[in-house]
């Protein structure tokens, strides 16, 4: 997969139906049995309100509480594209096509591949100045870079609990660096808290998720044990049927120390079971922005847009990265995402 700066321009459409069959009485004089499988009018309103509830997708790194319905798929194909450094030129397109199933109506289980683009010259800032040869270098290459499997469980429902509440667990494999592109050996561990709250008669959204990741990533002469936490947020309103207009806060900040040619920094990361120790402060970066999520009525598909832009960061690498109150090793100038859903099964 050789270019990756070409946004999707088909959708997967498809269409549903759904009917609710009215319940017949049988007399018992006319002496027969009435063989059916039917809704009574209450579990018939039950099922329209869900149907017409929003679902997690609502923006770009922010996800609600919602899962999958047993016996059903839901295929996405999202590309993060993470533009500009204040220094040369940067271009970095994160591309995942996800596949999720509902094992029950509160479990849902997903599987995800990562494709990496990246495509910069001249940055002056590591890692990505040695990847690219150093000073007035290029690097561009695109690679499979690793892959996710994740489960996540919806403890309260948000439309039915005064709050939504659900819960998550994801294992990533990886091969190649978000960064820079360089090749790595990284495992990591991912609990995630989701949390929605509905208003307006469902038709405004708040929700947060809260991942924590423990990773463990190796590369040539370096070795590093990390604690990550990656915090967004997210309101969204119902301008009109299925078009939901929405604001999105993500803060994104890594804790560790790294091993450095044998040599131990400052305080690293760690997690063992008998051992507990939250690292060194090594970066951060805050991000907000204005999202977008068009789910037409009465079709399968649906599609979510949205520009983040750093408002804030920092970095331990010094003044040269973290100048201007932000963060330019580690983070850059705007996010843009595009995600796509299709749904489908019983």
């Amino acid at each position: 997969m050789k270019n990756m700066n070409t946004i999707i321009s088909s959708l997967l459409r498809g269409s549903s139906a759904f009917a609710v069959a009215a319940a017949a009485m049988a007399s018992p004089a006319l002496g027969g049995d009435v063989n059916y499988d039917a809704k009574s009018p209450i579990d018939a309103k039950h099922v329209i309100e869900e149907e017409e509830f929003p679902e997690e997708n609502l923006w770009i790194y922010t996800k609600g509480t919602g899962v999958r319905d047993e016996g059903t798929f839901e295929f996405k194909i999202e590309n993060i594209t993470r533009l500009g450094k204040n220094a040369g030129s940067y271009e970095f397109h994160d591309f995942r096509p996800e596949l999720e199933y509902g094992i029950t109506d509160k479990w849902t289980i997903g599987g995800e591949l990562m494709i990496f683009h990246h495509d910069y010259s001249n940055v002056p800032w590591a890692p990505m100045v040695d990847t690219q040869g150093g000073p007035g270098g290029s690097f561009k290459d695109t690679n499979l870079g690793g892959f996710e499997i994740a489960t996540k469980y919806e403890f309260l429902r948000a439309q039915d609990a005064w709050m939504g509440v659900a819960v998550g667990l994801s294992y990533e494999r990886r091969e190649y660096y978000r960064l820079d592109g360089a090749a790595i050996d990284q495992d990591s561990l991912v609990p995630q808290l989701y949390l929605q709250k509905s208003f307006m008669d469902d038709r405004l959204q708040w929700a947060f998720r809260g991942k924590t990741e423990f990773e463990n990533r190796k590369s040539p002469g370096v070795v590093e044990k990390e604690i990550a936490f990656d915090l967004s947020s997210g309101l969204s309103y119902e301008v009109k049927d299925g078009l939901w207009i929405g604001f999105e806060s993500r803060f994104q900040s890594d804790f560790l120390s790294p091993v450095e040619d044998g040599v131990q920094g400052g305080n690293p990361s760690d997690w063992d079971w008998n051992q507990w120790q939250l690292g060194d402060q090594f970066q951060y970066g805050l991000y907000v922005g204005p999202t977008m999520h068009w789910n037409p009525e009465d079709v399968d598909w649906w599609v979510t847009a949205g520009a983040m832009f750093q408002v804030r960061g920092w970095s331990a690498d010094g003044a040269t990265a973290s100048n201007q109150g932000k963060n330019w090793d580690e983070h850059e100038k705007m996010h843009i995402g595009i995600l796509v859903g299709y749904e489908f099964g019983d």
